[in-house]
């Protein structure tokens, strides 16, 4: 049954991302009011969530946001499915870093990253890195049932060389890469809500005190890992520039949590100058009740 929903769909979700970027965004204008306006496609989850993260503002100003967020979101999900097919010279003239220099010096001082970031902007069309630099790069994803579809997703997120290692094998992945002494650049999207049986550590992100994951900062610790954190910003639509953070270059010198409390301002950071290019659409605060007293 997999295959035969894959094989009806394939040639669907191909032609669809051979289209061009101007009809590509009509259709997203349309996507956008069916969503909106007719469907209501988790206003309700949207809405709560900018309430509890801007109690300050008006009824009027987030609902503004949310109707942003929308707009956004629905730009978002074209430009993955655009990615099946998006050539290499498109992907550069689109998705720019600001300051590889800092993963490249990194890398020549023999230093293995963890890439740091948060659903924001624009994070499908980071797959482009390996155009510019030298290290191995390596991106977690989540298994999905059908497994003609999982594949197709690595096939385009591989094309530019990027290495992707399902979640539940990347420490793997890092321990053999350790032991052969490979350097690589890890990029862990560290801003979902983790299982809260499974968590050991709860702080304030965004005003709620939630479960974070820190992962990130185990590998950091554990590898002498440096850390950067990605910062994606929207310069208009179809476009995208992404600047480097340096978090830590020394990990083990910090204190318990303090590599995860830099990303998690940093992050506040950048969704509090623009909030509607943060994925507000998740159950980010779904746990809120359960802190630990």
């Amino acid at each position: 049954m997999h295959k035969l929903v894959f094989y009806l769909a394939y040639p669907i979700i191909w032609l669809f991302s051979k289209l061009p970027f101007r009809i590509l965004y009509i259709i997203s204008d349309g996507i956008y009011l069916l969503f909106f306006y007719v469907i209501g496609y988790r206003k309700t989850v949207v809405l709560n969530n900018l309430q509890l993260v801007f109690p300050e503002k008006s009824l009027k100003e987030l609902k503004q946001i949310q109707k942003q967020f929308f707009r956004h979101f629905v730009d978002t999900l074209i430009e993955g499915i655009k990615a099946l097919t998006i050539s290499e010279k498109s992907i550069k003239k689109r998705y720019r870093y600001k300051n590889i220099e800092l993963i490249d010096q990194l890398y020549k001082e023999n230093k293995s990253i963890i890439l740091v970031g948060a659903h924001y902007a624009n994070w499908e069309w980071v797959i482009g890195l390996s155009l510019h630099t030298d290290i191995d790069f390596y991106g977690s994803y989540t298994k999905i049932q059908n497994k003609n579809f999982e594949n197709l997703i690595k096939d385009s997120r591989s094309k530019y060389g990027m290495k992707c290692v399902k979640s539940s094998e990347i420490i793997k992945g890092i321990v053999n890469n350790v032991k052969q002494q490979k350097q690589g650049l890890y990029l862990l999207l560290s801003d979902q809500s983790p299982q809260v049986q499974k968590n050991q550590y709860w702080t304030e992100f965004l005003n709620v005190k939630v479960p974070i994951f820190s992962g990130a900062e185990m590998i950091s610790k554990k590898f002498d890992f440096a850390v950067v954190n990605m910062n994606t910003s929207k310069i208009k639509r179809g476009y995208y520039e992404t600047e480097f953070e340096l978090i830590t270059d020394a990990p083990k010198t910090l204190e318990k949590n303090e590599v995860t409390d830099r990303y998690l301002r940093l992050t506040e950071k950048h969704i509090y100058k623009q909030p509607n290019y943060y994925l507000w659409s998740h159950k980010r605060f779904k746990h809120k009740d359960k802190a630990p007293k």
